[in-house]
């Protein structure tokens, strides 16, 4: 008994200095952790008929507010909805794009928390409050998306914004029918932010229309019973339309920029087989605001025309100009947007082209859009075509397209 009771003790005496170190260990990393920081209040947007809600405030830009709240999710109005608006982050005030690098683009910059009443945004700052008219805060934002817009470059598959487009018809029939027609846009502009001055921007454009229609072989019988049935060969008829493009753009002031562009076309209707155009110039943004953008550009380039064999017209080689006009525009819920190019050859002043474009997207669902285009091109030099089985070739081509549009948005 002497001997199981001698180890029953020496076994309680090690548990017991077992628990007291643990005890004193787990004090030890108690005191350690920090204390939790306490959440920041929601911020409080009122509603001009008095309806308020509890949430975080995202962004405003020229007149749109964004307030995100948890059973609305993301909700947009205008100041003349908002009666009051009191934020518990900080954010920055802007009354306009700001020029300069780095620090220096956001060091007079009214940072803290606002608060909006009475058509004044008073920005609480370090030092002196400042108050802002709410007709001229044209962008408010957090205060680390501004330090990180300002501070911070995307790296090259970053920052694209963008929209792609798809739409097509099948028929089957007497006649068998399909048309495809799908698009892809994409800008990448650095900096990101439209409140900054731009550096910097990367265009790629792609769209391609394709149809077919094929008519089977068939025949029927013949006016004189003696000679049996006609037979009809099978007959297929094509439209082919396809454009392909990038350009870069550097910015040497706000609104100036020095370009080079690259370009690849293909229609079949006007028996181009591929047009290929290599130049540089210059582009000016001659309105830049947050709702709208319109841009002038003209470049000297290289252009080499090839045409679909036995057209009867040689391929080529030019030495041009394009001179184009681009305009973007956002009004509420609908974006329009407009293209111009004249293309000039100056050893073949025939051998000139033009084309224009025009879109409208109409929001459907989150990202998706209703859209509808056109595409009127001009070729003046096109081959005339005319032959025994096929009509003359027309130089001017037009395309209309209706498809669902998804924009591309950057989360940089």
């Amino acid at each position: 008994m002497e001997k199981y009771s001698y180890r029953i003790n020496y076994f309680l005496r090690n548990a017991a200095g077992v628990l007291v170190v643990l005890a004193t260990s787990l004090g030890l990393a108690a005191q350690a952790q920090p204390a939790k920081t306490p959440a920041a209040p929601p911020d409080v947007l009122v509603l001009s008929d008095g309806d308020t809600l509890h949430g975080k405030f995202v962004s405003e830009i020229a007149g749109k507010v964004t307030f995100h709240s948890e059973s609305l999710g993301d909700v947009t109005l205008g100041w003349d909805k908002i009666k009051e608006l009191h934020t518990s982050q900080k954010v920055g005030v802007l009354e306009g794009p700001v020029g300069g690098k780095g620090k220096q683009a956001i060091a007079n910059v009214p940072t803290g928390t606002i608060d909006v009443s009475d058509g004044k945004l008073t920005v609480n700052a370090e030092g002196a409050p400042a108050t802002v008219p709410l007709a001229k805060a044209q962008y408010v934002m957090d205060a680390d998306v501004l330090r990180k817009q300002a501070l911070s470059r995307p790296g090259f598959f970053a920052g694209w914004n963008g929209a792609a487009t798809a739409g097509a018809t099948v028929v089957a029939s007497t006649t068998d029918q399909y048309t495809f027609a799908g698009a892809l846009a994409l800008v990448r502009t650095v900096p990101v932010a439209q409140w900054l001055d731009a550096r910097n921007k990367t265009l790629f454009a792609l769209n391609e229309s394709y149809g077919k229609i094929t008519q089977p072989e068939y025949s029927y019988p013949a006016t004189a019973p003696a000679t049996g049935n006609v037979l009809v060969p099978a007959s297929v008829t094509k439209s082919s339309i396809f454009h392909a493009g990038a350009e870069r753009d550097e910015y040497f002031s706000p609104r100036v920029y020095v370009l080079a562009q690259v370009a690849f076309d293909h229609n079949y209707a006007q028996d181009l087989q591929l047009q290929q155009i290599y130049g540089g110039g210059f582009g000016w943004t001659m309105v830049k605001k947050p709702n709208q953008e319109f841009d002038l550009k003209g470049t000297v380039q290289f252009e080499k025309q090839g045409f679909i064999p036995d057209t009867g017209i040689m391929n080529q080689n030019l030495i041009g100009s394009t001179f184009s006009a681009t305009y973007l525009l956002h009004v509420k819920k609908v974006t329009y947007s407009q293209g111009l190019a004249y293309i000039p050859a100056y050893n073949m002043m025939s051998a000139y082209s033009a084309n224009e474009t025009n879109t409208v997207a109409f929001p459907a669902f989150k990202n998706l859009s209703f859209s509808l285009g056109t595409l009127d091109s001009y070729l003046n030099n096109a081959p005339f075509g005319a032959t025994s089985s096929t009509p003359p070739t027309k130089p001017n081509s037009f395309q209309f397209t209706m498809g669902l549009t998804y924009a591309i948005k950057s989360k940089y």
